[in-house]
């Protein structure tokens, strides 16, 4: 499964999806998160049962303060709109999956 590009115009469709939501903000300048990333990619690739989508803060600085975004990685896991978990920082892959679990 590949990853989700998100933004204002789409995120509509990720809040309501079936599956599990990981959202992953970022910014391209950061070096934790250039470091989780292909973590991330990595979760997206094994395992078909979540949706995995990315949310540049830059470009997105108005789904990063409605997810109460202050630093950068977040992980934010929802489903049916609700924040299941949320964790700031940069985490290894079985601290994400255990997120998701």
């Amino acid at each position: 499964m590949s990853i989700l590009h998100v933004n204002k115009n789409n995120f509509d469709s990720v809040k309501t999806s079936e599956k599990p939501v990981l959202l992953d903000f970022y910014a391209d300048w950061c070096g934790p998160c250039r470091m989780v990333s292909p973590i991330v990619e990595e979760i997206a690739e094994e395992n078909p049962q979540y949706l995995i989508a990315k949310i540049n803060v830059d470009q997105e600085p108005e789904l990063a303060q409605r997810f109460g975004v202050f630093s950068i990685p977040t992980l934010t896991v929802i489903k049916n709109g609700n924040i299941l978990s949320q964790s700031a920082g940069l985490k290894s892959k079985a601290e994400i999956l255990s997120m998701l679990a």
